[in-house]
């Protein structure tokens, strides 16, 4: 793969990291050219600058890290501040996306230096690893031909009952597949309202720590779920989870 500057137009490409998404060895979740490829960029988007040092350490222990340059794009980031990060690019040199973790510019402000990229004519690559919501999908044993990523659900009470019910329409009519996540600390909160909301019928599958020591993707009827919650109201803890919901089948 040649991902250095095209030398016929001397513009860099926008290379897309992805990161892991637990804390064990970089190496059982990223293939070596990934590993390979991040000693050769010297430029870098990244969702955090901190966490984004962290994970370079981690795959390479000797990385020169005061040589790289960041810069931050994350949900403070001003839109008109993106298309000036492509600065490195357009001058001939490689910029490599990172995220907090998982795959950058999904469910991540990654997207919008991408959209940018693209209109500039600059080649994107978007590299090999983990994935939470195909890996959860993959392991839930839901429909996988037909699913929707909401991202986010609202966090009002009222518009976050009315999202539920009509994505429940969808699964019950379509048979297709939900998938949304939530920030970990409000975990139990979502799985409160999705017993709530939901029939108790409905298969509801919660995958967390996504290959991490903890792992654990389990998939089971609101009711059974509902049982969980009341003998231990944070079921799940304040783990990096997603969830999915698709009809009884």
């Amino acid at each position: 793969m040649t991902t250095t500057a095209d030398k016929n137009n001397h513009q860099g490409s926008i290379i897309l990291f992805p990161v892991p998404m637990s804390d064990g060895p970089v190496t059982d979740v990223l293939p070596e050219l990934n590993l390979k490829l991040l000693l050769k960029v010297k430029y870098f988007v990244v969702e955090n600058i901190r966490s984004a040092r962290r994970f370079l350490r981690r795959a390479h222990h000797d990385i020169d890290i005061d040589a790289l340059h960041f810069t931050e794009l994350n949900e403070h980031t001003a839109p008109g501040d993106v298309p000036a990060m492509l600065t490195p690019a357009l001058h001939g040199h490689d910029i490599g996306v990172l995220s907090e973790a998982g795959c950058p510019a999904v469910a991540d402000p990654g997207a919008l230096l991408v959209d940018h990229a693209r209109r500039h004519g600059l080649r994107v690559i978007p590299l090999v690893g983990p994935n939470s919501i195909i890996m959860a999908l993959m392991a839930s044993g839901f429909n996988g031909q037909s699913f929707t990523f909401h991202g986010y659900l609202p966090i009002e009470a009222g518009a976050r009952t009315a999202a539920l019910k009509e994505m429940e329409r969808a699964a019950q009519h379509r048979g297709q597949t939900q998938i949304f996540i939530e920030a970990p600390y409000r975990n139990a909160r979502l799985m409160q309202a999705l017993c709530r909301t939901l029939s108790p019928s409905t298969m509801l599958c919660v995958a967390s720590d996504i290959t991490g020591p903890a792992e654990s993707i389990v998939t089971l009827p609101v009711q059974a779920w509902l049982k969980k919650l009341s003998a231990s109201p944070d079921v799940i803890g304040k783990v990096p989870s997603i969830f999915l919901f698709n009809r009884q089948q």
